[in-house]
């Protein structure tokens, strides 16, 4: 078995691996997607390892770039995402060969973490490497009044001009950096890769000078979800504002309950239910960086839905 990088050439092998292991009902496997996911990506290229035998894929597994900060203090991660291996072939320990190699050349190249949120199937394989589990997410959740539980869903959110504000950008990436958690900083190519330009996820997005919001409408078993992925807002006396239009999104899409986590100390909701409701967040620190103990704490990350939800 030869443990190798991938290249560019390498993506239509890739994906017959992610379709024959994984099929295609999870999330679409397309070279679009897989571009925009792990070239596109305006934190860098990811780290992508394949195993071969006889010149054949038979395994995958994509390190997707990320980047957290503390303070001043810039963290090159990776967090793990797309794995698959050929189904004649599972049993062999590809999984765990990919993931170490992907270990060992993080390190050697000065990335400081990994990170996922891995489910209940692959977590017991992540601690075995190393991973310690730090949590589960804290998350809000507001519930809606059952008149509007019967609402119409529109099969196409609204969409308008979306103009990013970079003043507001640079206040809120300021307010987190002197808030003492470990945050995503969010720039105007963030915002545009994660949220306006995603083919994984349709997202009803509202932007001014004065707040930025993204969220769409989840489709549970036998309820509706409204996640709020990303609220960005500086200045309280915008709170009003921001709360009356997640509400009317409520209202407009039927939903039963909105979920959101704000990673500054304002209540934007004051009737909500607020925990560990979230997936496990679970890390790996890459030998050798030092990385500060807050890490290790959940209350001091301060994140949005949408830096931790799976896309």
């Amino acid at each position: 078995m030869i443990i190798r990088e991938a290249s560019h050439k390498d993506i239509p092998e890739i994906l017959k691996v992610l379709k024959a292991s994984l099929g295609e009902t999870s999330s679409k496997k397309t070279e679009q997607v897989w571009r925009y996911k792990h070239i596109d990506n305006p934190f860098g290229e990811s780290l992508v390892l394949i195993a071969e035998e006889n010149d054949v894929i038979i395994g995958v597994r994509a390190f997707m770039r990320w980047q957290w900060q503390l303070g001043k203090n810039i963290f090159s991660a990776f967090r793990a995402v797309d794995t698959a291996t050929l189904p004649a072939h599972q049993g062999k320990g590809v999984f765990k060969k990919l993931t170490l190699k992907a270990l060992e050349l993080g390190k050697e190249r000065g990335d400081h973490f990994v990170f996922n949120t891995p489910n209940q199937q692959s977590k017991p394989g992540y601690l075995k490497m190393g991973w310690k589990e730090i949590s589960q997410l804290n998350t809000q959740i507001i519930p809606v009044l059952p008149i509007f539980w019967n609402s119409n869903t529109f099969q196409k959110y609204a969409t308008s001009s979306i103009d990013l504000c970079l003043a507001l950008l640079s206040s809120w990436n300021s307010k987190l950096e002197h808030s003492s958690n470990l945050y995503t900083p969010k720039t105007k190519d963030y915002l545009e890769w994660r949220y306006i330009n995603n083919p994984l996820q349709e997202y009803r997005i509202e932007s001014t000078k004065d707040y930025f919001i993204a969220g769409y409408v989840k489709q549970h078993n036998n309820f509706k979800e409204l996640r709020i992925s990303e609220l960005i807002l500086v200045d309280p006396k915008y709170k009003e504002t921001c709360r009356a239009l997640i509400r009317k999104w409520a209202k407009q899409y039927g939903v039963h309950f909105i979920s959101l986590n704000y990673p500054l100390d304002l209540s934007i909701f004051r009737m909500k239910l607020s925990g560990k409701f979230g997936p496990v967040l679970t890390f790996k620190d890459l030998d050798g960086c030092e990385i500060d103990t807050k890490v290790y704490n959940i209350e001091n990350w301060a994140y949005s839905l949408g830096d931790l939800e799976l896309f």
